[in-house]
C-alpha cells in the first residue's frame, strides 16, 4: 500500500492535498517568500521526497490543479466532432477552467490574492495561461487550416476567448468568490462567439432574427473588420 493511500485510509486528506493545505496555511501566516519547502513538509508531516513527487517546485504547489485541467481541455478538444462549431467549442473548453476555479472558491480567492502579491507567481500564472491559449489555438488552427487566414483567425480567437474568460473570472475573484461565476463568464464568452462564431449568439437587446451586413475591403486587417462589425451592432 502506498503512503498516500495509507494516509487517506486513516481519514486524513491524501498527501497531495495535505501538502497544498500546509503550503497555503504557511503562505498566509508567514508570506510566500518566507516559506520554504522544508517548512511545508514539516507542517504536513512528510519528507522532502514526498513533496517533489507531486510538485517540481514551490511555485507548482500554488497551482496544483492546472495540469489536470489542461489535460482535460486537450482531451475535450480532441474529442470534438467535425460538425462542432469551432468557436463555440473553444468557449466550452474555456468553461472547464472556470469549473476548476468554482469547485473551491475559498482556495481560488486565496490563490488570486497571493498571486497578486508575488511577481514570480504572477509570471508563472501567465505561463499557464499561455499554455491554455496555445491549446485552444492548436485546435482552431486545425479547424481553419483550409482558410487563407486560418492561422491568424485561430490565434486571434484563442486570445479573445482567454481574455474574455479571464476578465470575468477575475471580477468574480475580486468579489471574494461571491455569486455565480458562470453567469459573468457566459456573458463574456457570448461576446466572443457573437463576434467570431459562425453561429452567432445575439447579444442582449438584439433579436435572434436581426441580420447585420458589413461591407469591408478585402485587404482590411482583421481588427478593422471586427471594429466595423462592433460599430454596426452598436457596441462602440
Amino acid at each position: 500500500m502506498s503512503s498516500e493511500k495509507a494516509v487517506a485510509g486513516n481519514g486524513k486528506p491524501p498527501m497531495r492535498e495535505a501538502l497544498v493545505a500546509a503550503a497555503f496555511r504557511l503562505f498566509l501566516e508567514r508570506g510566500y517568500e518566507q516559506t520554504t519547502v522544508d517548512d511545508i513538509v514539516a507542517l504536513a508531516g512528510v519528507g522532502r521526497r514526498s513533496f517533489f513527487r507531486y510538485f517540481p517546485s514551490k511555485e507548482d504547489v500554488v497551482f496544483p490543479d492546472h495540469e489536470r485541467c489542461l489535460a482535460d481541455m486537450t482531451a475535450f478538444l480532441a474529442a470534438s466532432a467535425d460538425d462542432d462549431e469551432p468557436v463555440r467549442r473553444v468557449c466550452d473548453a474555456a468553461r472547464l477552467v472556470l469549473r476548476m476555479y468554482a469547485e473551491n472558491p475559498t482556495f481560488s480567492v486565496q490563490r488570486y490574492r497571493l498571486t497578486k502579491k508575488v511577481p514570480g507567481l504572477r509570471a508563472y500564472e501567465l505561463s499557464v495561461v499561455w499554455r491554455y491559449e496555445r491549446a485552444l489555438a492548436a485546435y482552431l488552427r486545425r479547424r481553419f487550416a483550409a482558410r487563407r487566414d486560418g492561422t491568424l483567425r485561430a490565434d486571434v480567437i484563442a486570445a479573445a476567448v482567454v481574455a474574455a474568460h479571464n476578465n470575468a473570472l477575475r471580477s468574480w475573484l475580486r468579489s471574494d468568490g461571491r455569486g455565480e461565476a458562470s453567469a459573468a463568464v457566459d456573458h463574456a464568452l457570448a461576446y466572443v462567439q457573437s463576434t467570431f462564431g459562425e453561429t452567432a449568439v445575439p447579444p442582449a437587446g438584439q433579436r435572434a432574427g436581426d441580420v447585420v451586413v458589413v461591407v469591408s475591403r478585402r485587404d482590411a486587417p482583421l481588427w478593422r473588420v471586427v471594429q466595423e462589425i462592433e460599430g454596426a451592432m452598436g457596441r462602440t
